[in-house]
């Protein structure tokens, strides 16, 4: 099987590589079992394989399997629970092999390609749809940081301390005082990039024309699910661009803007480091909104 290039990653361990030799044993277990005609997969990956499929009577669907990671864990239960409201439908799960059955948005673009103004439009209203009240099986924001504040000191020593330790004290500090006094707990998801918002104009009953897709989902404040639209790439990459992104989201959602900019710098910070690779740009993103806003 030709794996994009995004999942290259999983060979450096173990684990990986166990997971490697099961893909394509599990991807023809789940093909029989949902009667699937799968295609080649989607070349845009990092931590799951997805291809296009139809079903029999010719839908077209995605099949997905997931890499095993933490972070992903509940993203069923996060589809399931929003039912297709502002995000793809779950149709099937197999909990064993980590697939999942989805809808498949039609045209499929990403929300990057408009406009970074018209894209924050339709993130404004999209991100209320979502905000729905939610309890177990998802982790408590509280819960994930304090996983952050316990490893990040730990991971920075690891990796040669990529960056200067003020930054990793300011996240830590922000990070300990937003945890313990958040507002109202809804369902979040910590990966909603412009790159995890497809177009999906075909779709009827005033679902679209826009859905979320690859939840990482926790329950958490309103203001903790504007940070990967506020730092990610795909809608300018400058200080400029950053806090006009902040400013926009925090007064269009009518969000605390510091508890946002302090969330953003704390959950990038916690992300800039994973297994040893450094992410420039997050750290760049941590530096912009420390010294400059």
């Amino acid at each position: 099987m030709d794996l994009p290039e995004g999942l290259d990653w999983v060979r450096e361990t173990p684990a990986g590589r166990a997971w490697l030799a099961a893909l394509p044993t599990w991807l023809n277990e789940c093909a029989k079992r949902w009667s699937l005609r799968v295609g080649p997969p989607f070349p845009y990956a990092y931590a799951s394989l997805a291809l296009p499929a139809h079903l029999p009577d010719g839908t077209a669907v995605v099949l997905k399997l997931q890499y095993p990671d933490e972070e992903s864990r509940h993203e069923a239960d996060a589809l399931a629970h929003w039912d297709g409201v502002a995000a793809v439908r779950l149709l099937a799960h197999d909990p064993e092999r980590r697939a999942l059955l989805l809808e498949r948005c039609q045209p499929g673009s990403p929300l990057h390609d408009l406009a970074p103004d018209r894209a924050l439009d339709v993130v404004v209203g999209l991100l209320p749809r979502l905000w729905r009240p939610a309890g177990a099986p998802f982790t408590p924001l509280a819960e994930e940081a304090a996983g952050w504040i316990d490893r990040m000191p730990r991971a920075w020593e690891r990796a040669g301390r990529p960056y200067e330790r003020r930054l990793l004290d300011a996240a830590l500090d922000l990070l300990t005082g937003l945890a313990s006094s958040q507002g109202e707990q809804v369902l979040v998801n910590q990966d909603l990039h412009a790159g995890n918002i497809l177009a999906a104009d075909a779709h009827g009953g005033g679902r679209g024309p826009w859905l979320a897709i690859d939840p990482k989902p926790l329950t958490g404040e309103r203001e903790f699910s504007v940070v990967p639209m506020v730092r990610g790439p795909e809608l300018g990459h400058s200080p400029a661009a950053v806090r006009h992104r902040l400013d926009r989201l925090s007064s269009d959602l009518g969000l605390d803007r510091a508890r946002v900019r302090g969330w953003t710098i704390g959950h990038t910070l916690a992300w800039s480091l994973a297994d040893g690779t450094v992410f420039p740009e997050k750290i760049e993103v941590v530096r912009w909104l420390l010294d400059g806003d």
